[in-house]
């Protein structure tokens, strides 16, 4: 294999693999190319060919019909099976005419007689590479078009969603405080019975009842959090005392399990940013409430908070069940949970990290996943210092 190289502009030259068993004549062609501000590398037969393809970029393929071996065909055709979008032009000798046409037939780009006329060989090489850049911007396109799509049908099925949650959301909200108020009423007449064989039994079947209704109404409000506009107040915020203070806020369900919340390297005695102190609360609050469910009783959270250039980033690990990858990349959709289904207070709504995803978009923030099945799941945000109205919207 030899390579012939030329310094130049890599948008502009054009990457050509010269392949033909007569050594003489591929030098001497590619040495002639080479003037023309083309890129020549060169090959002996078809083996040699494809190894180089495997390798490197290629715009056009030079391929003589009549080589030893793996015949020009051959090597044809598994080019067109590998590599679909190279395009390749044949020599062929003045009595191989009709297998030229047969290249053709088979989606050969052209084909020449040797020998060739260097300038009509360059020519055609430099229109088979304009063909090529054609079909990948073309192809390019389809790609940006097929995203764009989805993205719109996304959007589209988001406000539709919008638009449908907030009236079911207070269709809800109505019955569920009728429920909430009468099932108070039954536990007070009760209590009020004196001693009863099935007291205890009532007790327990209120209970579920009331914490039915305290998931039904997380749902509903989550369901209007997220599709409200609600605007950002923006304050100073010490970022290591409000997760503090969160932590401290769901200190009874972590006490339930015996879970540990530390900080994996003791951050700065304070580190303030100018952000909305409701919306990363709510944030924490998530990320915290869901690393408690994935750890089995006497779990660990480890919290790490740092610089990273203009921004502040803070990092919740769990050592619990972890995320499996076909799972990873849904966790942010609507309605998607990997918490059991059933009608206990645990139970997930699937909006949690739906919310925190758009409340981090809205803050011009990011947040980022990392998770190993039975080893645990590494949620990380990033809020940038400081925050003026124009860089906050409203998601």
């Amino acid at each position: 294999m030899e390579i012939t190289t030329l310094e130049n502009d890599t948008s502009k030259v054009i990457r050509v693999l010269l392949v033909d068993d007569e050594a003489n004549y591929r030098k001497a062609v590619a040495r002639r190319l080479e003037r023309r501000n083309m890129v020549v590398s060169q090959a002996s037969d078809g083996t040699a060919c494809l190894e180089y393809l495997g390798g490197n970029e290629t715009d056009v393929v030079v391929l003589d019909m009549k080589m030893p071996g793996m015949s020009g065909m051959e090597t044809f055709n598994s080019i067109r099976k590998y590599y679909p979008g190279l395009k390749v032009i044949f020599l062929t000798g003045n009595a191989a005419l009709t297998e030229g046409v047969e290249g053709i037939k088979a989606g050969a780009f052209d084909y020449l007689a040797k020998p060739v006329e260097i300038d009509h060989l360059a020519g055609k090489i430099r229109q088979a590479w304009e063909l090529k850049r054609l079909e990948e911007g073309r192809e390019r396109d389809k790609i940006f078009r097929r995203r764009l799509e989805k993205r719109m049908i996304h959007t589209q099925r988001l406000a539709s969603l919008g638009t449908m949650s907030t009236g079911i959301a207070h269709e809800i909200n109505n019955p569920l405080a009728i429920i909430k108020e009468s099932t108070g009423f039954l536990r007070m007449v009760i209590e009020d019975s004196g001693q009863i064989p099935e007291k205890e039994m009532l007790f327990k079947g209120l209970e579920k009842i009331e914490n039915s209704v305290d998931r039904a109404g997380r749902i509903t409000h989550q369901l209007l959090g997220y599709v409200r506009k609600q605007g950002h107040e923006l304050t100073p915020v010490d970022i290591r005392g409000l997760t503090e203070d969160t932590v401290a806020l769901i200190k009874q369900k972590t006490q339930a399990k015996k879970v540990s919340v530390e900080w994996a390297r003791e951050p700065e005695h304070e580190m303030r940013m100018h952000t909305d102190p409701f919306q990363v609360r709510q944030v924490l609050i998530n990320l915290l409430e869901n690393a408690v469910d994935a750890v089995d009783t006497n779990g660990q959270i480890r919290l790490a908070l740092y610089r990273k250039a203009q921004s502040v980033c803070l990092e919740v690990r769990d050592n619990g069940c972890g995320i499996t990858p076909e799972n990873i990349e849904k966790i942010f959709d609507p309605f998607f949970t990997t918490k059991p289904n059933v009608a206990e207070n645990e139970s997930g709504t699937g909006l949690g990290l739906f919310v925190v995803h758009k409340i981090m978009t809205g803050l011009s923030g990011s947040i980022h996943v990392e998770s190993e099945p039975g080893r645990g799941t590494t949620f990380k945000i990033c809020l940038p210092e400081w925050q003026s109205d124009s860089t906050i919207t409203n998601s």
